[in-house]
């Protein structure tokens, strides 16, 4: 009768160990593998869902007149702001002031005051976007670049709203003296500052298509807009 010594039960021992030790390692490889592939094939889906939310984002945008009673929360505020700042500006001087406008008598004062802002009558909060002439270089002809540099952070804003779930118009007030003055008055802003525009700011009470405004007849030359 085969009896086993113990350095056979060792050497079964050690087989079985280096065995079940070999599959593991498949096993851990295989597993390593399938977690690379689908953190590779998420990376390209969620980019490619990215850029599409982009574009659907800015398509998407529309200017809202009509607003509930909820107010705007501060984190909201403070995203629109981080966003608007993230514009671009001309030598890096960012320009911009933005004035944060609350209070129910000055948000009714701009309202009577501007003629197609008549809806901050009935908005939780506008933000006035400013130029600062004393900011950056003290040429006359450079001076005016706020106002390209603050309409894109006024761009920027807009379409930050519509993503945060907001919504929110743009209406004018440079280069109206009569409007200028009534923004100056009721927020008691400097002579060096210069408000580009008031941003009423809500909740949307209304939900209006956006217009498609892609018109190939704007395209002068350089691409076949006509082609699809």
């Amino acid at each position: 009768m085969y009896s086993s010594t113990p350095e056979h039960h060792t050497y079964s021992i050690n087989m079985i160990f280096k065995t079940k030790y070999k599959a593991w390692i498949i096993a851990f490889m295989l597993l390593s593998k399938i977690i690379v592939i689908t953190m590779l094939i998420l990376l390209c889906t969620s980019s490619a869902d990215s850029d599409k939310y982009v574009l659907e984002n800015i398509h998407g945008r529309t200017s809202i007149r009509n607003y509930s009673d909820d107010p705007v929360p501060d984190e909201k505020i403070r995203e629109l702001l981080r966003a608007a700042m993230a514009a671009p500006s001309s030598r890096n001087v960012q320009p911009w002031l933005f004035y944060i406008v609350k209070d129910r008598e000055k948000l009714d004062r701009l309202a009577a005051g501007l003629p197609y802002a008549k809806m901050l009558g009935h908005a939780q909060l506008a933000i006035v976007v400013c130029g600062d002439t004393g900011k950056g270089s003290p040429n006359e002809e450079q001076k005016m670049n706020w106002v390209m540099d603050c309409s894109a952070a006024t761009q920027n804003l807009l379409l930050a709203a519509h993503a945060l779930g907001l919504g929110a118009v743009w209406t004018g007030v440079y280069p109206y003296a009569e409007r200028m003055h009534v923004v100056r008055e009721t927020l008691q802003i400097p002579d060096h500052v210069i408000p580009l525009n008031v941003i009423p700011i809500g909740y949307p009470a209304e939900y209006p298509t956006p217009k498609d405004k892609w018109n190939p007849e704007n395209i002068v030359s350089g691409f076949d807009a006509k082609a699809d």
